[in-house]
This record gives structure tokens, C-alpha cells and sequence, in this order.
């Protein structure tokens, strides 16, 4: 990485300039405090070259609340008057307990009033307090404690944050900028770090969702589209807005809802829909699917949604086999030609071929059409709200959407953030301030790479879906989605991972990242 550009120190929303190492100081209309805590919280920028046209900025502002503290969400209730019954429960036990109603919803949410009303127990200044705490009231028989920061809790706090951004401008940049699948393949997950040391990327962040257990899919499978170098090697969650990379060095980046349609033909004209990609059948991550999934169709994130009717393709993206189990798989070579019909799933893939593996109503499609010496061809038709993807292009997925023209559009009840059987998803999910991975595009074409450090009291506590809208509208995109997030989150420049992981086991394996490479 090369030597520091520039280190300032802003105050005030005005984006005054207080000092800069640099001799030419930017114009402050240029570099403006980022839109968190009060006006009054100090903000400092160091930002670095990492190649021409790359630039990564580490942004810390504010301080920690002496206001945040501490405490035990004993339990999250939609019914006010059961969440009373049990605070009077708790005080009858002795607890110091208070009510506490959430209002915030999506902004897209067309219900109103409160979504729910958290009891909490304790506001103490330590974690070994509130951990006591909360084995006391395990001790007294309450399980599904939470111990959470308030400065978390999405409402006013001084912080802080710290927020890492990778500005790539491709009339500058000589490189490329482009999706990776964690080990190369879609099953397994690999560490950003060791990820970007295979690739020999420049700079990485982490990318879209993915599936993390066995019991939700395949472990490694992408929650929502893939699309490397212009392949599709997941299917998308239809609707959800992603980042679409074209080849290159990041022009024409865009941020759109994705939608496809992949379709089987075989050569006696029979057509049947391929539900997913590289999968295992039966069991699809965040829905939005077609074809009789259960218990919904629609986006609905974080939540395993059944078929017990599929047809998957599998291609050399997965590896070398299927994934095991009862079904039928025909393989194709690169053809298209039928040049094995098997009775159980879990075989080889043609390395220029696929395999197509049909459970249910779906396996005896296969056994009516796809007999040896027959074609079955598999058309990928994926539309970026209306518009053909750029040849060649990848796409990360995402959700929700974030910035429409410069503007915040927080679409989190359309994109299934909002789950209608549990209130409590989108309060810990969208309300709440966590690690972010965010992707912008600006006026001018710049893409914006950004990840904000969170769950470190004291460090940095995160951004809500809210505050993540305003930080990228700061940062001057004009579109923007949200990422991975979590424990997902990470940045690397060189060798070097500039986040600090949020989980307690430390850096998380993830499915793909999107890897800046010279």
C-alpha cells in the first residue's frame, strides 16, 4: 500500500477543516462529517493509495456514551400486555426490570405503531456484571437471555464508529474489479484473508449472503445470486437488489433487483423451470424462489424455505459431484446431450458439462425426457429491473437496497427483512446497529466498498439499515445497497485486515468477496 495521503480532522456537519497533513487541502464542500451522533462529535480521515484510482479511507468518529450501558433482553414480546404480565413477574422476583416499546419499522413497512416491547433487566457498566446478571435470571428458570449494548440499540449514542472505505475510479484504475467464490468453488467457505492472498488482490471485502449449515443447504451456496464472469452459478432471490460489476476496472458498476428464470428444454420440446443452481435440492436459503416452495415464494431473509419437488443444475462451480441423496440426475456433456441417466443423486460432473438432478415431481420429468441420446438445453434469462445484465458481468447479492437517487429508499419489507410470524427479526436485524458491508456507485461513476466495525463497545458500535443510508448519501453515492454483514464483515488492503472481526472465534469464513486486483 502506498504512504499516506492525507490525515484530517473535521468538525460539524459544515465539514470544516481543522488540520490536514497534506500542503493542497481538499475544498470542505468535498469532505464532509459523516452523518452519525450529534454535529458536535469529532471525526478524523486517513486515507491511502492503494493502487491509481484506489483509495481506501479509515474514518473513526465520536466516543463512547457514558448514557450506554449495559443490560439483559430478558424476552421480546408483540403483545404489550404480555409483556407487562411478565415484567410484573420479574419484579415479583426481585429484578430491576423496565418496558421498553420499538417503533421503529421498515420504512417501506406499511403497518404502524409499536412492532413490539422488549423487558430488560439491569443497566451496568461492565460485561462481567451483566453477564452475572443474566446467569441469575437463567438461575431463575427465563431462558432466551440476550446480553446487548445499548449504544447498539439504534437510538441517539455518541459512538463511536469506525468505518473503512475502498473508492475505486475506473478512469484511473488500470485493474479489475470482480466477484470471488471463497475456495473458487460454491461448497465451503474460505477466510477473506486467505481468499485475498489467493487471488493476489490489492484490496477485498466481503460480499453477499451465503449459507452457513448444513440444515439450511449447502454450506458455502450463495443466499441469493452469483454470477462470476458472466455465468450464473446461483439462482437469485428474485427481487433483491444486488451489485452488478461489469468486466473490468468497476465502470458501469451498478446496484438493481435481480431477477432470473432458468429453464430446461429437452429435445422433445418438454420445458420444465430448473429451480436453483449448485444447491442441494429441497432446501432454499432466504426464498424468493418459484415453483411451490414453502412456506412463501417470497423474500424472506435469514429463513430456509422447502421444496420437495426440485431441478437443480449443477455445474463445475460446485466441483467434482453432486450432492448425495434419493432422486435422478442426468448428466449432459458440453453439448447438451444426455449421456447418463442415473437413479440416485451424488454423482461426477463433466468438467464441460452439468448435471441436472430432479427430486420429487422433478425426477420424473427426468425420467420422461431425459433418456440417452436426447438434449436438454438450460436458457438463463437474468433481467436487472427489466434490463440484460452486461456481458461478461458479475453480481454480488444483497439487500436491502439503500440509496435510490441519492436518496435514502430502505426497501426491507420487500426484499423480506421483515418477517411477518416474527416481529423481533427486523428490530435485531435492520433497527439495531451492527457490523456493515455496504456498496454504493456515485454520480460520476466511482464505487464505493464500504464496511463499518461493530458489536465493540468502546471501538465501534455499528450502523443501523438507517444510518448505513446516510453514511453512503455522505460519501457521495447516489445508489446503494447493503452486504453481508455481521461477522461477515471485513476489509483487507495488501496483506493487511483492516477490520476487526466481530465474532468471538475471530475472522469468519464467507462465500465470496468482491477482490480489487492489478
Amino acid at each position: 500500500m502506498s504512504g499516506l495521503l492525507s490525515a484530517i480532522t473535521l468538525s460539524g456537519l459544515g465539514g470544516s477543516m481543522l488540520s490536514c497533513s497534506d500542503d493542497k487541502k481538499p475544498e470542505p464542500e468535498q469532505v464532509r462529517p459523516l452523518p452519525l451522533g450529534g454535529s458536535n462529535l469529532s471525526e478524523t480521515r486517513e486515507s491511502q493509495e492503494v493502487a491509481p484510482g484506489v483509495t481506501y479511507t479509515r474514518i473513526a468518529r465520536g466516543q463512547e456514551s457514558s448514557q450506554d450501558v449495559h443490560t439483559v433482553d430478558v424476552a421480546f414480546r408483540t403483545d404489550r400486555t404480555a409483556a407487562e404480565t411478565l415484567l410484573t413477574e420479574l419484579l415479583g422476583k426481585g429484578f430491576q426490570v423496565r418496558l421498553e416499546a420499538v417503533s421503529k419499522r421498515a420504512p417501506d413497512d406499511p403497518g404502524s405503531g409499536p412492532i413490539g416491547y422488549l423487558v430488560r433487566s439491569g443497566s451496568v457498566p461492565t460485561t462481567a456484571e451483566v453477564n452475572s446478571l443474566r446467569d441469575q435470571l437463567a438461575a431463575a428458570g427465563y431462558a432466551g437471555l440476550r446480553t446487548v449494548y445499548t449504544g447498539e440499540d439504534g437510538g441517539e449514542t455518541t459512538g463511536p464508529w469506525v468505518v473503512h472505505v475502498l473508492e475505486v475510479d475506473s478512469s484511473l484504475f488500470q485493474g479489475r474489479v470482480e466477484p470471488e467464490l471463497g475456495t473458487g468453488l460454491i461448497p465451503e467457505r474460505e477466510l477473506l484473508t486467505a481468499l485475498a492472498k489467493r487471488k493476489g488482490a490489492l484490496a477485498a471485502i466481503n460480499g453477499g449472503y451465503f449459507v452457513i449449515g448444513a440444515s439450511d443447504g449447502t454450506p458455502g451456496d450463495m443466499a441469493g445470486i452469483s454470477v462470476i464472469k458472466g455465468s450464473l452459478v446461483s439462482e437469485a432471490v428474485d427481487g433483491r437488489t444486488s451489485l452488478i460489476l461489469p468486466p473490468g476496472a468497476g465502470k458501469g458498476a451498478d446496484i438493481a433487483a435481480i431477477r432470473d428464470t432458468v429453464t430446461a428444454t429437452a429435445s422433445d420440446s418438454a420445458k420444465r423451470t430448473v429451480d436453483g443452481l449448485n444447491r442441494a435440492p429441497g432446501l432454499i436459503r432466504a426464498c424468493g424462489g418459484e415453483g411451490g416452495d414453502m412456506p412463501l415464494e417470497l423474500p424472506k431473509h435469514d429463513f430456509t424455505c422447502t421444496d420437495d419437488s426440485e431441478l437443480i443444475q449443477f455445474t463445475p462451480a460446485f466441483g467434482t459431484s453432486t450432492v448425495a441423496g434419493p432422486g435422478v440426475e442426468a448428466v449432459l456433456n458440453a453439448g447438451s446431450a444426455v449421456i447418463e441417466l442415473r437413479e440416485a443423486r451424488g454423482g461426477s460432473i463433466p468438467p464441460n458439462g452439468s448435471v441436472l438432478a430432479g427430486t420429487g415431481e422433478a425426477a420424473e420429468w427426468l425420467r420422461a425426457h431425459a433418456q440417452l441420446g436426447a438434449t436438454i438445453q438450460v436458457a438463463v434469462d437474468i433481467t436487472a429491473e427489466g434490463a440484460p445484465l452486461p456481458a461478461g458481468a458479475g453480481v454480488v447479492n444483497g439487500g436491502p437496497r439503500l440509496l435510490s437517487d441519492s436518496e435514502p429508499k430502505i426497501t426491507a419489507f420487500a426484499e423480506g427483512f421483515v418477517h411477518s410470524d416474527n416481529a423481533e427479526f427486523y428490530y435485531r436485524f435492520g433497527v439495531r446497529r451492527n457490523p456493515r458491508t455496504l456498496a454504493g456507485v456515485t454520480s460520476d461513476g466511482k464505487l464505493l466498498l464500504v464496511a463499518v466495525d461493530g458489536r465493540q463497545p468502546g471501538y465501534s458500535v455499528g450502523a443501523s439499515f438507517e444510518e448505513s443510508a446516510l453514511i453512503m448519501k455522505a460519501l457521495g453515492a447516489e445508489e446503494a445497497v447493503n452486504l453481508d454483514g455481521g461477522g461477515s464483515t471485513g476489509v483487507m488492503v495488501g496483506e493487511n485486515l483492516l477490520t476487526r472481526p466481530s465474532d468471538a472465534t475471530g475472522e469468519r469464513p464467507i462465500g465470496d468477496a468482491i477482490v480489487i486486483l492489478p
